[in-house]
């Protein structure tokens, strides 16, 4: 099966010949796919049937939930509780780990919803859904009146409380796919009945404003299918169920090709370890196809949303010999955890040039935003809370001498340096930000590159207190931070980063760090979670 290119630009998001498996067939109407960022696994729902079925590539496709209030849409919140759109009840709940079952939305102005279809998570919390009235018709739910008299878009604010209508009563006929952009600063919304897609400004308090028109004609003469599910990839593209299979614009509306499936398509979701595979629920099967692109990053993707470290000792360790390999970080069940006796921290380049006003990198906008993530303030919390627990700080500072003798000159960075006369041992600019001393007891690491291990003796410390567990916090972030988090990757150390006691330029650079390289490197965190897991 060949897909179809209208633009160039779509043969960068996908091979025009990538084949389509099929991981799973023989079901009733298969939708609302999510994938486990943790435990590598989808739910999806088969609604006519009234069950919610699990796949993995090891042991395929098992039931896990019947009945399941013929669930439709799925996601997860930075907890990775599962946020489900309930048919059968009119509702959106979450479940937890644990079983424990809550509703977060069912009624609107004392009303009840007529039956939430499709759900997203705001990185603030906040939940945005669908509310068509499929739910109310016979076989995708259960038929019984309409209240409402009309299908809204709605956000349940951070931490719950009164669901909020965000648009007029008589916009959409179908409301049902939605999916922010990657900043999140856009909401698309497509409509079934006018097989179209809209585009929101999203407010600072949640709101949506200046609807546009993003695209329409999402239909055909020759082929089924509508607008149903809809997602957005790391580029800002959107992804939407049409005729045929996945339609796909780009960020300024223009078609840029199609993703050609061999059963009408209701909904997709990337998956995968590198979440680089679409998983599309598609009539009686679910299918998957490569793609060149992973998906916007959402709050549950990012490792300290849910994926953190649980790094406790080996019954066998002793003091007189180094741990023993130990098995890749992951989500224990009460949280993340962190054993201190295998622990170092690493606060690297937090010296004036870098993140202070009147430094000599001050015109890159690094002081705004190390003020804006609050960074020198989260690492001295970080560094009080590892030193009462007997966890090692490394202060890791860019050093040279006067003219940077011995620094090659091979990098814009390092011209910069050389040019600003920055980071001079023994000068304002590379003394340690004030709050961020070196305290008794305390490590300091010299190095003359961006990463903390190269040509230094970071190393030989780790290995004398017999660490394996590096937290590493401080600037910059795309540069000094990512460098270091892929050395230690490669040398065998589990690396955290808490994005929060991390800096750089712009949030946009820092952002691009976290989301993607970090993600694959290390496991994102924030300081909080941290020190709570430092147990």
């Amino acid at each position: 099966m060949t897909h179809v290119a209208n633009r160039k630009e779509f043969e960068d998001l996908i091979d025009l010949y990538a084949p389509v498996g099929q991981a799973g067939t023989g079901f009733t109407f298969t939708e609302g796919p999510i994938w486990h960022p943790r435990d590598h696994y989808l739910l999806f729902s088969d609604m006519p049937a009234d069950v919610r079925r699990r796949w993995d590539a090891r042991n395929g496709t098992r039931e896990v939930m019947r009945p399941s209030n013929k669930c439709n849409g799925m996601t997860y919140d930075a907890e990775l509780n599962l946020i489900v759109c309930e048919h059968a009840t009119s509702s959106l709940v979450r479940e937890r780990p644990d079983g424990r079952r809550e509703v977060i939305a069912s009624h609107y102005d004392g009303m009840e919803l007529n039956s939430p279809n499709d759900v997203c998570v705001h990185s603030d919390g906040s939940i945005y859904f669908s509310d068509p009235w499929y739910g109310r018709m016979p076989v995708y739910g259960v038929e019984r009146p309409r209240v409402l008299g009309f299908q809204g878009v709605y956000r349940v604010p951070p931490g719950g409380g009164p669901v909020q209508l965000l648009v007029e009563r008589d916009v959409f006929d179908q409301p049902n796919g939605l999916c922010f952009s990657p900043d999140e600063k856009k909401l698309y919304v497509n409509d079934t009945v006018q097989a179209n897609i809209r585009v929101f400004d999203v407010q600072p308090d949640g709101s949506l404003a200046n609807r546009m028109l993003f695209a329409g004609g999402l239909k055909s003469d020759r082929e089924p299918g509508l607008p149903d599910g809809m997602k957005c990839d790391s580029r800002g593209n959107v992804w939407c169920t049409g005729p045929g299979g996945i339609w796909v614009y780009a960020p300024n509306g223009d078609l840029l090709g199609k993703v050609r499936i061999p059963e009408l398509p209701a909904n997709l979701h990337w998956g995968g370890p590198d979440f680089q595979t679409l998983f599309v629920c598609a009539t009686h099967s679910v299918y998957t196809v490569r793609t060149k692109v992973t998906p916007r990053m959402e709050p549950f993707m990012r490792a300290g949303a849910g994926v953190s470290v649980s790094a406790a000792p080996s019954p066998a360790h002793s003091r007189s010999a180094p741990p023993p390999p130990s098995r890749t970080p992951v989500q224990a069940s009460d949280g993340m955890r962190l054993d201190p006796s295998r622990c170092a921290l690493i606060i690297q380049d937090m010296q004036n040039d870098v993140v202070m006003d009147g430094g000599a990198f001050a015109s890159s906008g690094s002081p705004a935003h190390c003020r804006e993530q609050n960074a020198i303030a989260n690492i001295r919390r970080l560094a009080d809370a590892c030193r009462a627990r007997g966890v090692p700080v490394i202060h890791v500072w860019f050093l040279v001498e006067p003219g940077a003798p011995g620094v090659t000159m091979n990098a814009p960075l390092f011209e910069g340096l050389y040019e600003a006369k920055a980071m001079v041992r023994g000068s304002w600019g590379s003394a340690p930000v004030p709050g961020l001393e070196r305290q008794p007891g305390d490590h300091v690491v010299e190095k003359d590159r961006m990463s903390a291990w190269e040509g230094t003796r970071l190393e030989t410390i780790l290995k004398a207190l017999r660490r394996d567990t590096v937290i590493v916090t401080g600037a910059w972030t795309n540069m000094s931070i990512e460098h270091t988090a892929r050395t230690g990757a490669d040398k065998g150390y589990f690396m955290v980063v808490p994005e929060d006691s991390c800096s750089t330029m712009n949030a946009d650079w820092h952002r691009a760090s976290i989301e993607y390289a970090l993600q694959n490197v290390s496991a994102v965190t924030k300081t909080d979670a941290v020190i709570a897991a430092l147990r």
